[in-house]
């Protein structure tokens, strides 16, 4: 099956790769920066092995205006662990209320490498099904990634 969309991010952290690694398999270190601004992350739980469980839900703020208490679900499980370098695992995520037509089916693959105590980070998303309801946040990923890499360099730079 062919996916419906891939995007590739790649930065660079001044933080060394365990520290960058436990920023993705802590759950209280994830809910700090993980979503785009505007965004709080009210509930997480990491279970960071193969066939472990990944649940993150995104809670919209006061910022968002008429969005404000909009969650979005995402439920998971890993199917690669190789601390502290690569993360791989597959999930759907949702509108609540609504998740017959706004599911977003995707893998994600994260690899860690360090260099002179920076850490060079590459995240490859596949989206491979998506609801009709979809299509608007599908388009919207690169710019909501790209927020969520942002905070994640402002919480390794404290």
């Amino acid at each position: 099956m062919k996916p419906v969309k891939e995007i590739t991010f790649e930065r660079t952290y001044d933080a060394p790769i365990e520290t960058v690694w436990q920023a993705w398999t802590d759950a209280e270190m994830l809910q700090k920066w993980w979503g785009p601004d505007n965004v709080d992350v009210p509930e997480c739980e990491i279970d960071a092995r193969v066939d472990g469980r990944l649940y993150i839900v995104m809670e919209a703020n006061e910022a968002m205006g008429e969005y404000k208490g909009t969650r979005w679900p995402m439920e998971g499980t890993f199917t690669a662990v190789e601390k502290p370098t690569k993360l791989s695992y597959t999930t759907k995520a949702w509108t609540e209320g609504t998740e017959e037509t706004t599911g977003i089916d995707q893998t994600a693959e994260l690899n860690l490498h360090e260099e002179n105590g920076k850490t060079n980070m590459t995240l490859k998303v596949t989206i491979n099904k998506i609801g009709p309801d979809a299509k608007m946040a599908v388009e919207g990923m690169q710019w909501g990634f790209n927020q969520q890499f942002d905070k994640l360099g402002k919480f390794l730079a404290k």
